[in-house]
């Protein structure tokens, strides 16, 4: 299971249109609004620098969150839109969609590296790439995992681990379709003579660093 869901502290929005949205960016705030679930759809505001910070942090589309708003029970939720303004590219409004614990989102879930200490190919000298430090996994909200695990206590040196050496959790899934590089074993520096493996690993982790 998920180890913390970040909390989100917003206030019930007053009034309706455009007038109060004006009103709410006067005071500092953004605009929004929750929907989906059993319940009605809850127009809110969510402090400016907050969610500034939120932005700026990444993945901000792909977090789970668990709202608090006074006077309502806490919600998990997720965005599913932000609108900018298209000249100063500020948030001017946010849309949160509640979720069941059956609904499935796609989130990146941290990848643990285990048994590097027992790894025989670390042991002559080799050194681990984490290509891949999180993947993105669709995944339901009832069980989400805190992060999976990839195991190298028996790797050698050249040896590439794709998504395929991970099991995962029940229900959750890759989403992308091919066997993506997680890590692998790369020869100490100076010896060279890299395998077609550790190209793919290279390539990987260009890959990689374009989806961020």
């Amino acid at each position: 299971m998920a180890g913390e869901i970040p909390d989100l502290v917003a206030t019930e929005r007053t009034g309706t249109g455009k007038g109060a949205a004006r009103q709410a960016r006067r005071d500092g705030l953004v605009p929004g609004i929750v929907y989906g679930g059993d319940n009605d759809p809850l127009p809110i505001n969510i402090p400016f620098n907050v969610l500034i910070k939120r932005l700026k942090a990444g993945r901000f589309l792909s977090t789970l969150f668990n709202l608090k708003v006074e006077g309502h029970e806490d919600v998990r939720v997720i965005c599913r839109n932000v609108q900018r303004d298209v000249v100063k590219d500020l948030p001017t409004h946010v849309d949160f969609m509640r979720l069941k614990r059956t609904s499935r989102v796609n989130l990146f879930i941290h990848v643990q590296i285990e048994g590097e200490d027992q790894a025989p190919g670390i042991k002559k000298g080799g050194v681990i790439t984490h290509i891949r430090p999180e993947v993105e996994l669709m995944v339901t909200a009832a069980d989400i995992p805190d992060h999976i695990t990839l195991d190298v206590s028996k790797g050698e040196i050249g040896d590439v681990y794709h998504i395929s050496d991970i099991k995962l959790p029940e229900g959750a899934r890759s989403v992308i379709d091919r066997d993506f590089v997680i890590a692998n074993i790369a020869a100490p520096a100076g010896l060279g003579g890299g395998s077609d493996d550790e190209d793919e690993a290279e390539v990987e982790t260009e890959e990689a660093a374009a989806e961020e």
